[in-house]
């Protein structure tokens, strides 16, 4: 039972930041739809694709426990730690102050920009309206599905709770939308990024070890090894990336 929730919890927990990322992106350009061309559409087109959405995690999650569990883990396992590998590069170039940090508030003003440029509003539903909404939330849907299919696919019984962590992370996105009606920019998405970066990686090496027939110390709490020098390796490669976008500024100060 302690291993169990071991490694559902940690599936849960991945799922839900994962989803919230994805989530509160698509919701901040709902929101400028919403508010620039009409609520309607807005909803009508986010509601869609959320159906479309489901009906893929329906068909492919129990799809994929008729695939033999080490293939499912190695195949599974090796997408999830790609997948992971690259938000935590962003994640870690963004701590570092090598990019931007993601700005909420800025992407829904270029988005209300973009959607005014198209004119006026149409009688009954707008075509425009529903389709950027759909667009979106498939766009950013589609990664979490395929978080929640790869995060349930790993092992029996996980394919629950990986919903339950993306349900419960579109019902706040939902219900911060409803109280707020503007971008979530309170969220510190980076962080987020950071640490679902972590998980994803360490539960891709841990499922790919599984798949190759690896015997795991400790068995599911190898997760908290495998996080922590993730995490390491992390907390120094935003070190030195700082340090190395700090040298140009510091070699252009001795030469003026």
């Amino acid at each position: 039972m302690d291993m169990h929730w071991a490694h559902s919890a940690p599936t849960f927990l991945a799922a839900f930041l994962a989803s919230l990322v994805e989530f509160v992106e698509a919701l901040t350009v709902v929101l400028a739809v919403g508010a620039v061309r009409g609520w309607r559409g807005a909803v009508g087109g986010a509601a869609a694709a959320l159906l479309v959405l489901a009906a893929l995690v329906l068909a492919l999650g129990p799809a994929i426990s008729r695939i033999p569990e080490n293939v499912v883990q190695l195949g599974l396992g090796t997408l999830l730690l790609l997948f992971g590998m690259r938000w935590l590069r962003k994640a870690i170039l963004r701590s570092a102050g090598v990019i931007p940090l993601h700005d909420e508030d800025a992407a829904y003003a270029k988005e209300s920009a973009a959607l005014r440029a198209f004119g006026g509003l149409t009688q009954g539903w707008d075509q425009i309206a529903v389709s950027t909404s759909f667009k979106i939330t498939m766009v950013e849907g589609i990664e979490v599905v395929f978080i929640v299919i790869a995060m349930g696919g790993g092992g029996r019984g996980l394919l629950i709770p990986a919903i339950g962590g993306a349900l419960a992370a579109l019902g706040l996105v939902i219900l911060l939308g409803l109280a707020l009606h503007r971008p979530v920019a309170m969220i510190p998405e980076n962080t987020l990024k950071f640490v679902v970066g972590l998980l994803l990686c360490s539960f891709g090496t841990f499922w790919v070890g599984e798949g190759m027939g690896m015997l795991w110390p400790g068995q599911d709490w190898s997760l908290a090894a495998l996080n922590a020098g993730y995490l390491t390796a992390a907390l120094v490669l935003v070190s030195l990336c700082r340090a190395r976008a700090a040298r140009p500024a510091i070699t252009r100060g001795r030469q003026t």
